[in-house]
């Protein structure tokens, strides 16, 4: 663990208008990757605006390796249909936590975060003060898609013996 900064808990809510991949729609699960790290979501049959409010945790060793975020098509026979896909940019999220602030009022915005052609963001995404920790609520648009958004939230876990996110 001397290698990790620590953890990021990525809380895969919903899914949004996701594509049609079986004849009328389709069973979709998420999977986040990270260099070897990939974890995945449970899957929803039959929907396409799905309710995961599954929590997937990557151990965080350089903030320079993309985390990709990929729904898939549950297929039982073939191949899983890719779905699309998004970056989760976790730079403005990271440069909150190194702020070092302390008690602030639930609810209160630390950042806001505007969608850009350089992240996967459709609508503004916060990073909020809540219960003593920081949180970022991100809506991302799926990429290599005709439709779909996922929902989803991130919480850095600082776990004793890592470096922490001491400025490099």
């Amino acid at each position: 663990m001397a290698t990790s900064m620590g953890l990021l808990r990525i809380r895969v809510r919903r899914g949004k208008n996701l594509a049609v991949r079986d004849t009328v729609s389709s069973d979709p699960f998420v999977a986040v990757t990270m260099g070897e790290q990939k974890l995945k979501t449970r899957m929803v049959k039959n929907n396409c605006n799905p309710e995961w409010n599954d929590e997937l945790t990557l151990s965080i060793e350089d903030l320079n390796v993309p985390i990709i975020l990929t729904v898939y098509d549950k297929d039982t026979f073939t191949t899983d249909d890719k779905m699309g896909d998004a970056e989760i940019d976790i730079k403005p999220y990271v440069e909150c936590l190194r702020m070092g602030l302390k008690s602030l009022p639930n609810g209160e915005v630390v950042k806001r975060v505007q969608p850009s052609r350089t992240n996967s963001l459709s609508e503004e995404s916060c990073c909020v003060w809540n219960n003593g920790k920081i949180v970022q609520d991100m809506c991302l648009r799926l990429r290599n898609t005709e439709s779909g958004e996922v929902a989803i939230q991130l919480e850095w876990i600082d776990l004793p013996g890592c470096k922490g996110l001491s400025i490099e």
